[in-house]
């Protein structure tokens, strides 16, 4: 176990798991079909400090939204740094919303 994270590593991770995604859904995913945009979400401070009571700290996400955002990034001038904290937490929520959509269906059975 390492606890080393090589951003070349994580690179071809991402690769790796959205050719599957690509291979699963399509290389387009229409995102107004599938009847869900709002998500929770855990605020950065409350998920990664531990302290304070995290229900603080939860919030609504939005696909649509966090999608909007990644497409202007790429539409930004290449003097125009990105803001990680920001623009990576739009990052996630597009890849949980992907995530989702690849669970498992529940069965009248499940819990």
């Amino acid at each position: 176990m390492t606890d080393v994270l090589r951003v070349q590593d994580l690179r071809r991770v991402c690769g790796v798991l959205l050719t599957a995604v690509e291979e699963r859904f399509g290389a387009e995913i229409d995102l107004s079909g599938l009847g869900v945009d709002y998500y929770w979400n855990v605020d950065l401070r409350s998920a990664f400090e531990l302290a304070g009571d995290p229900a603080s700290g939860i919030d609504v996400g939005q696909g649509s939204d966090g999608l909007a955002e990644l497409l202007a990034l790429l539409g930004r001038p290449a003097d125009d740094l990105p803001v990680l904290w920001h623009d990576l937490q739009h990052l996630a929520g597009v890849l949980r919303l992907l995530a989702y959509l690849d669970l498992p269906a529940v069965s009248a059975g499940d819990s």
